[in-house]
């Protein structure tokens, strides 16, 4: 199938690592002029000339900590900048930590909010007047599938990914008219660096191996394992491309499996 995205133009953020990484890279791949961010410079450069060079395709490097109020506007402002527009925007950050409820102050849920809520807020914002002039403008936001099915200890993100879900489709609603799409993926336990952080916590807790947690997690999913961060990123360009044209309001699993109800 032809995803109908060469030339196209996008920003990924919290694209360094993981999710966001790979659908970077799958975007470049499939032929469009991507733009990266996240908070380490080094390591965003990094993995910049890493997908350039696997792709073919330029990328640029926009480091800066989405949480700030003032850097969403300005990685906006640059990729339009380099690329004379804007098309895709994936809006991407990690993941606030793990903890049980009487573990966090108000301090921990103000800085969750910060990063799982407005920073998707203050990007779709910035992107809105150049997404209007785009013939085939397309919105992702990266959430959770414990906005479904809430996951132990991790009450931070079960909570405030919702309100990130809400908002996705409260916009797909109201920016339909104006032809930007607005869709949702709810990955489960995929192999990234901040799985194996939270296995890592699950295995100081339990007094077992890292290995031995994600071997059990695994059991959740009927194909007994977890995902990988390309199959993610397939699902996310193809909901991104003119391919999906008639999509918006989707709020796709991605789980193998992994959550158990029937809506």
């Amino acid at each position: 199938m032809d995803m109908q995205l060469n030339g196209k133009r996008a920003l990924v953020t919290g694209a360094s690592r993981g999710l966001g990484y790979a659908t970077a890279l799958a975007l470049s791949r499939e032929g469009c002029r991507v733009a990266i961010n996240s908070r380490n410079p080094d390591s965003l450069a990094v993995s910049a000339d890493n997908i350039a060079a696997e792709s073919g395709n330029p990328v640029i490097s926009l480091p800066g900590d989405v949480t700030d109020p003032a850097v969403p506007e300005n990685i906006v402002r640059q990729t339009v900048e380099a690329f004379g527009g804007l098309d895709l925007l994936v809006t991407n950050s990690g993941g606030p930590p793990a903890g049980k409820f009487e573990t966090f102050a108000d301090a921990a849920w103000q800085a969750a909010f910060e990063l799982n809520l407005l920073s998707h807020v203050r990007l779709i914002r910035a992107a809105l007047p150049y997404l209007r002039q785009s013939p085939a403008a397309s919105v992702l936001t990266l959430t959770s599938y414990s906005i479904k099915q809430p996951i132990p200890n991790l009450v931070l993100s079960n909570s405030i990914r919702s309100a990130t879900i809400g908002l996705t489709k409260t916009l797909a609603l109201e920016l339909g008219a104006d032809g930007i799409r607005f869709n949702s993926i709810l990955p489960a336990w995929t192999e990234t660096e901040r799985v194996y952080d939270l296995m890592s916590h699950r295995a100081k807790m339990n007094g077992t191996s890292v290995e031995e947690e994600i071997a059990k997690q695994s059991q959740d999913s009927p194909l007994g394992r977890m995902g990988r961060p390309d199959e993610f990123a397939n699902a996310a360009v193809f909901l991104l491309s003119p391919a999906a044209s008639y999509i918006t309001g989707v709020m796709l699993s991605v789980d193998g499996g992994m959550y158990k109800g029937t809506v």
